[in-house]
C-alpha cells in the first residue's frame, strides 16, 4: 500500500479511484491532480514510481486542503452558523435537515437523532 498524506492509499486500484480514498479529493480534483503532474488515469498505484509518489504528494499538501485541516474548517462554519444563531445555526443545532427539506413526515434520521438527544 502506498502512503499519502497519512492515509494508505490501495494498491491494486486505479490511481485516479486511489486517490478519492483521501477525505477531500473526489474524482475531479483527482483527475486534476494526475492532469497537472501528466500521470496516466490507468495506472495502478502500484505501479506508480517513488518519483511520481512524491510529486502527488507535493501537489496535494501545497494546493490542497484535506484531511484534519478540511474537517477543522467546515466545523468552524458549522459553529459560525450556530453562535450567531441563523437559520441554518439552529437547525444544526436542533439536529433537523438544513437544506430546505420536509420534516413533518421525512427526515426520520436526523429528527431520530433529536428524539434520542432529548430524553
Amino acid at each position: 500500500m502506498t502512503r499519502l498524506a497519512g492515509i494508505d492509499i490501495p494498491s491494486d486500484k486505479r490511481v485516479e479511484i486511489a486517490l478519492t480514498y483521501i477525505y477531500g479529493i473526489g474524482r475531479k480534483t483527482s483527475q486534476q491532480i494526475l492532469n497537472a503532474l501528466e500521470i496516466s488515469f490507468h495506472a495502478k498505484s502500484k505501479e506508480l514510481t517513488a518519483e511520481q509518489v512524491n510529486q502527488i504528494q507535493k501537489y496535494i499538501t501545497d494546493k490542497l486542503k484535506i484531511e484534519g485541516d478540511l474537517r477543522r474548517e467546515i466545523n468552524s462554519h458549522i459553529q459560525r452558523l450556530v453562535s450567531i444563531s441563523c437559520y441554518r445555526g439552529i437547525r444544526h443545532r436542533e439536529g433537523l435537515p438544513v437544506r430546505g427539506q420536509k420534516s413533518r413526515n421525512k427526515g426520520g434520521k436526523r429528527r431520530e437523532k433529536r428524539r434520542k438527544r432529548a430524553n
